[in-house]
């Protein structure tokens, strides 16, 4: 009888926490939401500009600002882990995913006028209020229009984006100061950095001691757009205006320290591009800042998504609505 009655105290005990982890199932799967997730394009002066948008339209919005040479696909993993709560948008810039792609000499690509297309970008879809999710490129897009738009921006979340020069590490850096002191001599050597498949690779892999993490599809889809015919040409343009983003750090920062907008960094440690010294650089300018250092790269998202997500729900939910 002791056996039986122990068998069925197991049996409880196995039922019981079977349906406390279905129903810890059934919770998290509730906040991930593909269902309202839409594709679609808009004209900014002449431009059909490419987009994901996601979430109820009367919701607090976060407008997600890629990199380089990524697309709004790299928060494809992010998006539907907040669009139970927040309204989520991703352009792509021009040039870029499935957003036209004028060519250098009839558009120009500098982070300034992609800054005013997404600016025109925001306004078309009449974002009032939004938070800026800020990553690589994002940074310098998303910065111009804090400066041009401070009372627009509710929060800013930093992925492996910098806004000072301590993110810049001399080393790493050397090449593309060289290139903008001579963009004759060096460009053909950086068209081939910025378009081979190798570098698409190790920008997402950086020193991640989890290779095995990351989806081959991510440096291949990448390499693949940019072999397209023009691309190459767009992106030696828009790296060369990198420059202009340096120029402008000092007026960044000044935003940062008068408008104190609410921070929180999510930096990837492994990062080939971006140094860890940016994080504390942030931190100077904004000491209330939230900061969680990953174990992850540049492409946080490839291996922290369920993390940042988790970060970034806690996070919106202090501000207010």
């Amino acid at each position: 009888m002791l056996k039986v009655s122990i068998r069925i105290a197991a049996a409880i005990a196995f039922a019981i926490a079977t349906a406390n982890l279905n129903e810890t199932a059934r919770a998290a799967a509730a906040v991930v939401t593909h269902a309202t997730t839409v594709h679609k394009f808009v004209a900014i002066d002449g431009v059909k500009i490419f987009y994901r948008e996601a979430g109820p339209a009367t919701a607090p919005t976060i407008l997600l600002l890629h990199g380089f040479p990524s697309s709004s696909r790299m928060f494809d993993t992010l998006i539907p882990m907040l669009a139970d709560r927040y309204h989520l948008v991703a352009p792509d810039y021009p040039g870029f995913g499935h957003s036209d792609a004028p060519s250098a000499d009839k558009f120009s690509y500098t982070f300034q006028h992609v800054a005013d297309i997404a600016d025109k970008f925001t306004q078309a879809l009449q974002l009032k209020k939004y938070a800026l999710y800020v990553q690589d490129y994002g940074g310098p897009v998303g910065f111009r229009l804090a400066i041009a738009h401070p009372e627009r921006i509710t929060a800013i979340v930093v992925q492996n984006a910098v806004a000072h020069t301590d993110g810049l590490d001399d080393k790493r850096w050397a090449g593309p100061h060289a290139f903008w002191a001579d963009r004759a001599k060096y460009e053909d050597q950086f068209r081939q950095r910025l378009t081979a498949l190798q570098g698409a690779k190790a920008r997402h892999l950086g020193s991640s001691p989890h290779p095995e993490r990351y989806s081959p599809d991510l440096w291949e889809d990448e390499f693949a757009y940019l072999s397209k015919p023009g691309i190459a040409e767009i992106q030696v343009a828009l790296f060369y205006d990198y420059q202009s983003n340096l120029a402008a750090y000092p007026a960044w920062q000044d935003y940062l320290r008068k408008y104190q907008p609410p921070m929180l960094i999510v930096w990837g440690k492994y990062d080939p591009s971006f140094a860890l010294p940016e994080v504390a650089a942030f931190k100077r300018d904004v000491p209330n800042a939230e900061v969680h250092v990953l174990e992850a790269g540049h492409f946080a998202l490839d291996e922290a998504v369920d993390e940042i997500a988790t970060l970034m729900r806690t996070f919106l939910e202090k501000l207010p609505q």
